[in-house]
């Protein structure tokens, strides 16, 4: 009678503590649901590119002296048998500065956020090759970018809305 009773003890623990890990296993589906994480990695991701976007400014389409000298004098490409300077400084600026804005803009609205995120991935990718040390917050930006680019821009975005749009009108 012991060894039954004692293993009808270890079924009711293990069926609670089952019941514990799938109630758990709800709570934490019903609170990072996929909408509002890829909300969330949009968000993040945009942040700091926008954030170094807005000090390459002077106003509309006039990019600051500092962006330009940082792009002339300061910033260089590690590659092998380097550092290089930028080729093209100005303009490289003017690409970086313009991209550091439109992208997040893109990402923040949900409008064309993979061509967004692949654009920031690239960016990263040279940002790698200026700052080599920076490389554990560019591979976070990095794993970001790759997870908006693989899963898209989820519910809460502009280009769900379109999707649902076009989807419905084809009915």
């Amino acid at each position: 009678m012991t060894a039954t009773h004692s293993s009808g003890a270890v079924d009711a623990s293990k069926t609670l503590a089952i019941n514990l890990v799938e109630r758990a296993n709800r709570l934490l589906m019903a609170v990072a649901r996929p909408s509002l994480v890829q909300l969330a990695l949009r968000l993040a991701l945009a942040v700091p590119f926008w954030r170094s976007g807005i000090l390459k400014w002077d106003g509309f389409l006039h990019l600051s002296d500092t962006a330009v000298t940082l792009f002339t004098d300061e910033f260089m490409l590690h590659l092998p048998g380097g550092p290089y300077s930028f080729p093209a400084p100005t303009v490289t600026a003017f690409l970086s500065g313009c991209g550091e804005i439109t992208f997040p803009i893109l990402l923040v609205l949900g409008l064309g956020v993979r061509f967004a995120a692949l654009g920031l991935l690239c960016m990263t990718a040279i940002v790698e090759l200026t700052v080599p040390d920076g490389w554990p917050i560019h591979l976070t930006w990095a794993a970001m970018a790759l997870a908006i680019v693989a899963y898209g821009a989820g519910r809460v975005s502009i280009d769900y809305a379109i999707a649902r749009f076009f989807h419905a009108s084809k009915r």
